[in-house]
C-alpha cells in the first residue's frame, strides 16, 4: 500500500498549520478554507473505507466463509487465499 493513515494524519496537520497562518487573508484565506474542506471530505471517505475494510476482516475472522463476503469487500489479492 502506497499511502497509510499516518500519511493522511500528516497531511491534515499540515493543512491545519496553513490555516493557522495569521498572514493569510482575504481570497488566499478563502482558497485555503476551501482546500481544507475538500481535504476533510476526502479524509472522511478514506476513514470510512478503512472502517469498512476492518469490518470485513472481522466478519471474515468470525465466520470464515469467504463466499459470504461480497466481492467488493473481500480482503487481499486472492493469491494467498485471503
Amino acid at each position: 500500500m502506497k499511502n497509510k493513515l499516518v500519511d493522511l494524519n500528516n497531511h491534515l496537520f499540515e493543512e491545519l498549520e496553513r490555516l493557522n497562518d495569521e498572514s493569510l487573508k482575504g481570497e488566499a484565506l478563502q482558497e485555503e478554507r476551501e482546500r481544507a474542506k475538500s481535504m476533510a471530505n476526502i479524509a472522511q471517505t478514506i476513514i470510512n473505507n478503512g472502517e469498512l475494510a476492518l469490518k470485513a476482516v472481522k466478519h471474515y475472522d468470525e465466520y470464515g466463509n469467504k463466499e459470504a463476503i461480497p466481492e467488493i469487500l473481500q480482503i487481499g489479492d486472492g493469491k494467498d487465499g485471503a
